[in-house]
């Protein structure tokens, strides 16, 4: 199987993919984010596919099994461009995860007061006016044609970190699938 990694950084998930048999491409619009996943692959002995710019340029023409995309559209000028770019290289019957911040109070606190003012993560990475409702998303997803069949919800717990729940109300990841057409 394929798998796309869109926005996946230092290959962070690209490398648990290639372990688990799938031929990975990964894409970032950082060549430095590139540059490190590469190396880190090569010393891990993965053959991975590392491309840096954005997608439309990167995989235009090809065909994806699984595409994921972690905390990347809140990031992104245009989310429902960005989700149809998606779904174009995405094969019949191919899988798309996306992960992002909820666009809530309690996501605010989270992501920017708490992890960012922390520094937890670098200050100025997210944009409130960015954050994506789960119904947004959605309705993205399924003007391009593709069908949601789950959704969960990350939050914190002291005792495990950040664990999936049915709370969507600060960071969720969404599953859909391109069902071919007849």
């Amino acid at each position: 199987k394929r798998a796309l990694d869109e926005g996946g950084g230092a290959g962070v998930l690209g490398e648990p993919l290639a372990r688990l048999g799938a031929s990975v491409c990964g894409t970032d619009a950082a060549p430095e984010n590139i540059a490190a996943a590469r190396l880190h692959a090569e010393g891990q002995g993965l053959a991975i596919d590392y491309r840096a710019g954005e997608l439309a340029e990167q995989a235009r023409g090809e065909t994806f099994d699984l595409v994921t995309a972690m905390e990347v559209v809140e990031h992104v000028a245009d989310p429902a461009a960005f989700v149809a770019g998606l779904a174009s290289v995405l094969a019949p019957g191919g899988l798309l995860l996306m992960s992002t911040p909820n666009r809530t109070q309690r996501s605010k606190l989270a992501m920017i007061t708490l992890a960012e003012g922390l520094g937890r993560i670098p200050k100025g990475t997210h944009d409130w006016d960015r954050f994506i409702a789960p119904e947004t998303l959605e309705a993205h997803l399924a003007a391009a044609g593709l069908v949601v069949t789950d959704r969960r919800g990350m939050t914190w717990s002291p005792m495990r970190g950040f664990v999936l729940s049915n709370d969507l109300s600060i960071n969720y990841l969404v599953a859909a699938l391109f069902i071919k057409s007849t």
